[in-house]
């Protein structure tokens, strides 16, 4: 299978009009921010400045190893496994999110609340410890192995929590962001550079879709077909991710929008779904995938097994149960 490592000019231009551009990378001729790490007592950046347009957005960040701290926050052997789902919005809900949940830590789960309740019991299943919120007071992440933005989007973060984040990850803790947690913190550049340095910008309507597995070398990805039915909002993204791990991308056939379709920036040939990377010290793990509700219900939706999988070895892998971001 091909392995993409992505390296693009951040411009609409180059997402919209000439995907077919896009350069592609391996390890050994690495672009900036994806060679070695300068450790310095400022703290971890990238050995050179970019030159190519793309923010480095002041940290280290990239597929190399070096670029993570290995200070305490990810999962060690005899620890109990700990993720945060953090589900607030501050906009449009997606339905799979349900009704707003009440304040506190752990607070009832309505009915609708179907992802949060899927992914803790996916979770579960494997022994790791799961807890939940919506409230700002209870944004802890320091105490987790990873923490999980789940569809939440726009500004659910005030300066505490944004703090909190950054020092979490500085210390290699562990992010994975799913679905709308890319229509989030638009305010927030180095949330932007946490996505990889990719952000929401539109989508066609939910229709069904062909994921190819592009690395199946990655422990997210190393049991998938390399194609599989799926169906979602196939988010278009400005910016383009830059300098991440590409696992999977949706087909060309179904990234088209319609002749005529105006205001779209489908990209075609080239359209990652998920990807990983390292990230100012810590690990994160990024799908846009997830908006159908059956995806996490026991309703019947081609490919939700492999959705399943996909998710929970990339969150294992975040947290440093498993390798992480094998290219």
């Amino acid at each position: 299978m091909k392995r993409t490592f992505i390296s693009v000019p951040a411009t609409i231009a180059a997402v919209v009009v000439a995907a077919a551009s896009i350069a592609f990378v391996t390890p050994s001729l690495a672009g900036p921010g994806q060679g070695k790490a300068d450790k310095t007592p400022g703290g971890p950046i990238a050995t050179s400045i970019y030159t190519d347009e793309i923010s480095d957005y002041g940290v280290c960040r990239g597929v190399d190893p070096s670029c993570y701290n290995d200070w305490g926050a990810g999962w060690q052997e005899g620890e109990q496994k700990r993720i945060l789902i953090w589900s607030r919005t501050a906009g449009p809900r997606h339905a799979h999110l349900g009704t707003a949940l009440a304040p506190g830590l752990n607070p009832p789960l309505n009915a609708n609340n179907v992802a949060q309740a899927g992914l803790k019991a996916w979770a579960e299943e494997r022994g790791i410890q799961v807890d939940y919120t919506e409230d700002l007071a209870q944004f802890r992440p320091n105490s987790y192995n990873a923490v999980v933005f789940l569809s939440s989007n726009r500004d659910t973060l005030d300066d505490t929590a944004q703090t909190a984040l950054k020092q979490y990850l500085r210390q290699g803790g562990g992010f994975v962001g799913i679905h709308n947690a890319f229509g989030a913190e638009y305010s927030f550049p180095y949330y932007e550079g946490l996505l990889g340095g990719a952000n929401f910008y539109n989508h066609g309507p939910n229709r069904d879709g062909t994921v190819e597995t592009v690395n199946n070398t990655d422990v997210s990805t190393e049991g998938l077909p390399e194609e599989w039915a799926f169906k979602d909002e196939w988010y278009n993204l400005i910016p383009f991710p830059s300098f991440v791990n590409v696992l999977a991308e949706v087909d060309a056939e179904t990234s088209l929008e319609p002749t005529g379709v105006a205001g779209y920036a489908a990209h075609g040939e080239v359209h990652p779904v998920s990807w990983c990377h390292y990230y100012d010290g810590g690990r994160a793990w990024l799908t846009t995938l997830g908006h159908d509700v059956a995806a996490w219900t026991d309703a019947p939706l081609a490919g939700d097994e492999y959705f399943k999988e996909h998710v929970m070895n990339g969150l294992e892998s975040a947290m440093g149960i498993k390798p992480f971001c094998a290219v």
